[in-house]
């Protein structure tokens, strides 16, 4: 990665059809092997129950990633996992077997159709907020965490 200014990126990961667990656990390792990308820390995993969704319970976690990837590359890349892991977009926030979602890309702050950083709704899902807390405290005031603290997630035990 050398020549281009390496960045610090955290990347929601959500999964509630199929083997969730399973697909959480496979795209960390396939954000791992991403060109110009490498997964540095991941969260344990967690369940909640969906969240301006419908279907069963998500199970979540967040990757912190260092790349030199530029961020709409990034974005087509986690967008490309998803289509690999039989991501379908039938309507807005159906259950999906795959979702991952660009959290943080360094201190950028990008709004256009394409791609907002940081991801517009994190601050209010206790699901992003927890696991982002865990890998990255210092990305995670103790008023962000309080503001979440009545929505109920369950860290699950490490496998």
């Amino acid at each position: 990665m050398a020549g281009i200014a390496e960045v610090q990126a955290c990347v929601g990961l959500g999964a509630n059809l199929g083997d969730a667990p399973a697909a959480v656990r496979q795209a960390l390792r396939d954000l791992d092997a991403l060109p110009q990308t490498r997964c540095v820390r991941a969260s344990s995993l967690y369940r909640s129950a969906p969240v301006d969704a419908s279907g069963p319970d998500f199970i979540n976690a967040v990757a912190l990633l260092h790349t030199t990837l530029d961020p709409y590359a990034l974005l087509a890349e986690l967008q490309r996992l998803e289509l690999a892991a039989g991501r379908e977009r039938p309507w807005r926030n159906a259950p999906r077997t795959l979702d991952l979602d660009l959290l943080l890309y360094g201190d950028l702050r990008l709004e256009d159709p394409r791609l907002t950083v940081p991801h517009p709704r994190m601050l209010q899902r206790a699901f992003v907020l927890l696991p982002l807390a865990e890998i990255a405290p210092e990305r995670v005031s103790a008023s962000q965490r309080q503001a979440v603290l009545g929505q109920a997630v369950e860290t699950l035990p490490a496998s």
